[in-house]
């Protein structure tokens, strides 16, 4: 399993790799030793799947405010994303900044984004599943977001704002300029 840090540091690309022979594949998604050497927490309380069935879909961008925090390893099971990650930790060297990453069945990657992150994505292929393992259960009073299209994040979604298949909670959501970031940064 490798770990790749990105720019934003705490938000980790992590390829499992894969075993191969004359039968196909198999990819080691999720092994405890390797992730706490990496510095990544063991305890995952849920999972949950998503399937987008066309291609535009956008499931963004979300949190859950303390003391409900998530984090989230991302996981792409068919067809391709591309997923972000938006650094909301009020006095982070990074605040405001993202990281995106295409994620592929095809490949294996994964994406751990920590908590203090909103997190979305897009599915770029038909038929589209996704797998979020998290650190912490939903809570319905905790949940907030972040506008997935606020132009001041210059996210470069694979789908234009007009084509993008939405629901009506991710289109109402604040702009970072509006949002009161319940995140500090702890250096």
């Amino acid at each position: 399993m490798q770990i790749t840090d990105t720019d934003i540091p705490g938000v980790k690309i992590v390829d499992p790799g894969r075993h191969v022979d004359e039968r196909g594949w198999l990819s080691e998604l999720w092994n405890p030793a390797v992730l706490e050497q990496a510095g990544l927490p063991l305890a995952f309380e849920q999972d949950n799947l998503t399937y987008s069935a066309d291609t535009g879909v956008v499931r963004a961008l979300h949190f859950q405010a303390p003391p409900f925090v998530q984090g989230k390893l991302i996981t792409c099971l068919t067809g391709t994303i591309y997923d972000v990650a938006v650094d909301l930790r009020i006095g982070s060297p990074t605040f405001g900044h993202h990281v995106g990453a295409t994620l592929r069945a095809s490949d294996s990657q994964q994406l751990w984004i920590p908590p203090g992150f909103a997190h979305g994505y897009c599915s770029m292929t038909p038929d589209t599943r996704v797998l979020y393992k998290l650190t912490a259960p939903y809570d319905a009073d905790s949940m907030s977001g972040l506008l997935w299209r606020d132009p001041a994040l210059e996210i470069a979604w694979p789908v234009a704002a007009g084509d993008a298949i939405v629901n009506t909670r991710d289109e109402s959501w604040p702009t970072l300029a509006d949002l009161e970031s319940p995140f500090r940064w702890d250096g």
